[in-house]
């Protein structure tokens, strides 16, 4: 009778070694990987990129993410030393619209996964074909939060945010947050689970729900939010 549930018990003790394997690769003291499935802590450890460039654009290398560096910008209380230009190919086979992207590293480190692990998937579940362009309204922008003369900066001073305005699918059919927010149902589903999926690799992710300044698109960024973790609207 032993002999018989040998192999049963040795499949559970695999399984249980399986799952203590993937719990380890999400705690917040594991190194992290661009290559990896989404966990809890990820992202966590994409926000910390922003004090870490040099540990940012190794990831960014070691995905096999196509990308050359910009050079630093200095502008009043605005700025970068970590730009990046996001390039089709390699791990990235998304290309963005207007091209040329240039965001932060942390930034792109979030886009390489949130394309790979939440918008494909969608895309495919949704449409049954990929996503193969991103439509954006940029990144750097020298102000400060909702273009304010007074109060906080905004991300976009440093790079650290990106506005997605749509989707171009195989085929020719787009998926636009203005007009499809609340319109074709399919659409519409797509564009909520682009936004949840985004909020697991982004700081900060605001959407057509949050107000009407965000109508027109997906505002992604990677502020420091310390204990407060991600906000999600």
């Amino acid at each position: 009778m032993m002999l018989r549930l040998l192999p049963i018990l040795a499949l559970f003790l695999l399984a249980g070694c399986e799952r203590i394997r993937t719990a380890q690769k999400d705690m917040p003291w594991t190194p992290l990987s661009l290559s990896e499935p989404i966990g809890w802590s990820t992202g966590r450890k994409l926000a910390a990129l922003t004090t870490n460039a040099p540990k940012c654009l190794a990831l960014l290398d070691a995905a096999g993410v196509r990308h050359a560096p910009l050079p630093p910008v200095s502008k009043d209380q605005c700025g970068y030393a970590d730009g990046v230009t996001l390039e089709r190919g390699g791990a990235l086979d998304i290309r963005f619209h207007p091209g040329n992207l240039g965001v932060a590293c942390p930034v792109a480190a979030a886009l390489t996964i949130w394309q790979r692990e939440v918008v494909q998937p969608a895309a495919t579940r949704h449409f049954g074909k990929p996503v193969v362009g991103i439509d954006h309204y940029g990144s750097f922008s020298c102000r400060r939060i909702n273009g304010r003369p007074e109060g906080d900066w905004s991300e976009h001073a440093t790079a650290d945010a990106i506005d997605i305005a749509g989707f171009r699918l195989k085929g020719g059919d787009t998926v636009s947050i203005r007009r499809d927010w609340t319109g074709n149902p399919a659409r519409a589903a797509f564009l909520r689970e682009v936004r949840d999926g985004g909020c697991k690799v982004f700081a900060t992710v605001l959407s057509p729900d949050y107000n009407a300044a965000h109508a027109d698109h997906l505002h992604m960024d990677q502020a420091a939010r310390g204990r407060f973790g991600s906000m999600c609207a």
